[in-house]
């Protein structure tokens, strides 16, 4: 269940480094199972300085709003639940060699974890609900 965020908390969240967004991300992620992402005739892709491809994921619709624009001005911001990015989404995108990029920020490329460890972190946090 997606909740309402106050404009403090969201630029408090933001302001947080890298690995604290992280760990914000898997928290809410897991209590509210909703992940956000960007959408247009496909989920937005963004890379690595090294050039793999990165699927960005977002813990609430105001974050993935907020970098809905740019390359992304065209994408709607569309959720999906965390049975679905673990289920379907996560095997897809390590078939096909695409990253996860956990809340980047206008300002902020998000943290683009391994993906074992990305699903050992989603996977613990769901055990405590």
């Amino acid at each position: 269940m997606a909740k309402i965020l106050s404009r403090t908390q969201i630029d408090a969240i933001v302001a947080l480094p890298g690995p604290k967004r992280y760990q914000h991300f898997i928290k809410v992620v897991a209590d509210w199972e909703v992940v956000w992402g960007l959408y247009k005739d496909g989920w937005a892709l963004a890379s690595t300085e090294d050039g793999e491809k990165v699927f960005p994921v977002w813990p609430a619709k105001e974050y993935a709003d907020m970098c809905a624009g740019g390359e992304w001005e065209e994408y709607e911001v569309k959720s999906f639940s965390v049975d679905e990015l673990m289920t379907e989404l996560v095997p897809s995108l390590k078939n096909d060699g695409v990253l996860v990029g956990v809340f980047y920020t206008p300002s902020d490329n998000g943290v683009v974890p391994d993906m074992e460890q990305f699903i050992e972190d989603i996977n613990a946090e769901l055990e405590k609900y």
